[in-house]
């Protein structure tokens, strides 16, 4: 496996990302980070996710966002992260021309991708991957934030811990459930908000190497013949 540090160009500089490539790869998968504290392409979720995936043949392009590349903590309107989204799947388009294409990210960076793919078609991506996705904030339930998922038309992957306090699993099921054959929602028992969960449960390592089996698995399902 290969990994480079690269560029996006966006506005009038540049931001950074990661792509991680395996010697044969049969996809890619363009990844956001989430929003919270010491996020960014270079957290351990991220970084495993990635090493997990190339393991199973899957390139990754991982990047940043303009309010995390410039430090500050809060991400501020969505628009530039939307925008970028859009940026980080021609670039990743660009380095892997041949290889089906898929984008997703981690909380903040599932639901910046989703929106941009509702407001516009990315251009090659066969599919959405939700790690995560935050459908409200914690004791505030509500599917409010799913509203643009109907215009998504795509197939997408839910994936989510059971004690996720921001997708509580009776509100995440009713919108994978809305959604219909477009959907498909896999629940870790015991998993919290960021995959972790107790010793008793498994451990973290074996939810990651679940959850990265699911999506290699859903991948060779959507790309199968082709």
């Amino acid at each position: 496996m290969s990994e480079a540090g690269i560029k996006i160009p966006f506005g009038d500089g540049e931001l950074s990302a990661i792509w991680n490539a395996p010697d044969k790869a049969k996809a890619g998968l363009v990844m956001a980070h989430g929003a919270g504290a010491g996020a960014g392409i270079r957290h351990r979720f991220l970084a495993s996710v990635a090493e997990g995936l190339a393991d199973r043949g899957i390139a990754t392009l991982r990047y940043q966002f303009p309010y995390m590349e410039a430090g500050r903590k809060s991400p501020g309107s969505p628009r530039p992260a939307i925008e970028l989204v859009r940026d980080a799947v021609s670039k990743a388009g660009g380095l892997a021309s041949d290889l089906p294409l898929f984008a997703g990210g981690k909380s903040y960076g599932a639901r910046m991708t989703s929106t941009a793919e509702s407001d516009e078609h990315l251009s090659g991506v066969r599919g959405l991957v939700f790690f995560g996705f935050p459908l409200h904030l914690p004791r505030k339930q509500s599917t409010e934030r799913a509203a643009h998922l109907a215009s998504v038309g795509v197939p997408m992957m839910f994936l989510q811990g059971s004690r996720d306090a921001f997708a509580e699993h009776q509100f995440i099921e009713q919108v994978c459930a809305d959604l219909g054959s477009l959907a498909t929602l896999t629940q870790f028992e015991g998993a919290d908000h960021s995959f972790h969960v107790p010793k008793s449960v498994g451990g973290d390592a074996a939810v990651m190497t679940a959850m990265l089996d699911k999506v290699s698995a859903w991948i060779d399902e959507l790309t199968a013949g082709q």
